[in-house]
């Protein structure tokens, strides 16, 4: 059973930076490395939307909201995947989770969120004006 953990969430004032990070667990890590991991948010009253992804060969996909100021990266030795945020605004304000693709061979849309299959509890991220 794989299981993911969001950590780093918290409060910051606006234009300030946030590092979240997502852990893996249940999965080797050759297993873990040939995923792609994705990060989405859900503001309140909201749907939940895309916000980055990244490959096993490390290439990166954003929303546009978050380009520019969001980095993700990813840790194989770690399980790991984390996302920097920095110029926060307070449109940035949700909970965040992150997420395994189902399919390791998929190359299309990666911000279809019924393309994931494994998600975190999430983490709250709240930007104050």
């Amino acid at each position: 059973q794989v299981h993911l953990v969001e950590s780093g969430g918290g409060l910051v004032q606006a234009g300030g930076s946030l590092r979240l990070s997502c852990t893996a667990s249940g999965l080797s890590i050759s297993t873990y490395t040939a995923y792609t991991m994705g990060w989405f948010r859900q503001a309140r009253g909201k749907g939940q939307e895309f916000v980055a992804a990244i490959t096993e060969n490390t290439s990166t996909y954003y929303s546009d909201s978050a380009k520019g100021r969001f980095t993700i990266s990813r840790d194989n030795a770690k399980n790991t995947v984390t996302l920097q945020m920095n110029s926060l605004k307070p449109e940035d304000t949700a909970v965040y989770y992150c997420a395994r693709l189902r399919n390791p061979y998929y190359t299309g849309n990666y911000a279809i969120r019924e393309k994931y299959d494994y998600w975190g509890p999430g983490t709250q991220v709240t930007v104050s004006s």
